[in-house]
């Protein structure tokens, strides 16, 4: 599923859709309008995303393919990295005895069970994140405005009506924007 964005001036939702579409709709809003201050949402994590938007619209386009095009960091000689990572781990010692009699040592115990987990617990870890996003980009957007946070204890509580009412009377884009992402935890749910 591809990426989709949303770019916001204020409470007004001034473009949505792939990246390169965004940012080609928020330069043109800034050549039009300078004093104008956009601020681009990836809708999968809810984190505002970075744009340069010096020079014209092709640079900022260019810009972007750039960054998503950027080759890996050259290696030295030697063996390839697989990207597996060292890191400490605390346990008690029956826990390592445990471990030491697995087939294929330690690690590759500590590998199975961290997939195991991962899988069994996919659903709920795509709907904590999905509310995650909803509580970025509502903290974000409507952080300042009345019902605010009342709005995000009934979202918290699974309240859906009355968190409808709350968000009544936000402005329409970002009460549109909100539900959007309100649903897609409701869906994962």
């Amino acid at each position: 599923m591809p990426a989709i964005y949303a770019a916001f001036d204020g409470y007004v939702c001034v473009a949505a859709g792939s990246l390169a579409d965004v940012a080609e709709r928020c330069k043109q809003l800034l050549d039009a309008r300078p004093d104008a201050s956009p601020i681009v949402y990836d809708d999968t994590t809810g984190r505002p995303v970075d744009i340069d938007y010096r020079g014209s619209v092709e640079d900022v386009l260019s810009r972007l393919s750039a960054d998503e095009t950027e080759p890996p960091a050259k290696r030295g000689p030697g063996r390839p990295k697989l990207g597996v990572v060292a890191r400490e781990v605390t346990l008690l010692p029956r826990h390592w005895d445990w471990l030491a009699n697995q087939p294929g040592g330690a690690s590759v115990a500590l590998r199975r069970l961290v997939e195991s987990a991962s899988r069994e617990g996919a659903p709920a870890e795509r709907v904590r994140q999905a509310r995650e996003v909803v509580d970025r980009v509502m903290f974000a957007l409507a952080g300042d405005l009345p019902g605010y946070e009342e709005a995000s204890r009934a979202f918290h509580r699974h309240e859906a009506d009355h968190f409808d009412e709350l968000i009544a009377g936000w402005p329409e884009d970002v009460r549109r924007y909100v539900n959007h992402l309100v649903d897609r935890t409701r869906a994962d749910a």
